[in-house]
């Protein structure tokens, strides 16, 4: 099973939630009869969409059988999924986050970043969130042919050309 998009909070009183896409096809995973999956109490439970639309660069989604706020609530921060099977072929330079997440990241010169823990949606390029290795510190390198220059998501190992100071000044501690 492949994440999708995860609840964020309730919306209304009516039953819906707020959901951050983690899919570049929202309007076709959160389309109304959509079938997602989630894993609720150890058990992996079916919901069917019943409603949907893009909300502030996330999506508001109704499932069928929620039609309260604490039906809503009650599935805060779950993780909604789909088959692998059910995923849509991609282009070149095109990447599911699942096959980047885990990715070893060099650079050209053939320095260790560290590995991908993360995509971060929302800016005009993805960025990676690659994990140094060092207690909580990250680096945060931007997902663009140019800076990415070799992406082999079957060996797990990205190949960055960073321009002269991104690393540095793209490095931050996580919150804790």
């Amino acid at each position: 099973m492949v994440t999708v998009g995860r609840i964020v909070r309730p919306h209304g009183n009516r039953g819906q939630v707020v959901v951050e896409s983690e899919t570049d096809f929202g309007a076709a995973r959160f389309a109304p009869g959509a079938e997602l999956f989630a894993s609720k109490d150890g058990e992996v439970v079916p919901y069917r969409v019943a409603a949907s639309r893009p909300y502030d660069a996330r999506w508001v989604v109704g499932f069928e059988g929620v039609g309260s706020m604490d039906a809503a609530e009650a599935l805060r921060g779950l993780e909604l999924r789909v088959p692998a099977g059910a995923l849509h072929p991609l282009g070149d330079g095109e990447y599911y986050v699942h096959d980047l997440v885990g990715c070893r990241v060099v650079t050209d010169a053939g320095d260790e970043v560290g590995v991908v823990g993360s995509v971060m949606f929302g800016g005009s390029a993805p960025l990676l969130s690659v994990g140094t290795g060092v207690e909580d510190d990250e680096v945060l390198v931007p997902l663009a042919a140019d800076i990415c220059i070799g992406v082999d998501v079957d060996a797990k190992r990205i190949v960055i050309a960073p321009p002269d100071g991104l690393l540095e000044l793209n490095r931050r501690r996580r919150d804790r």
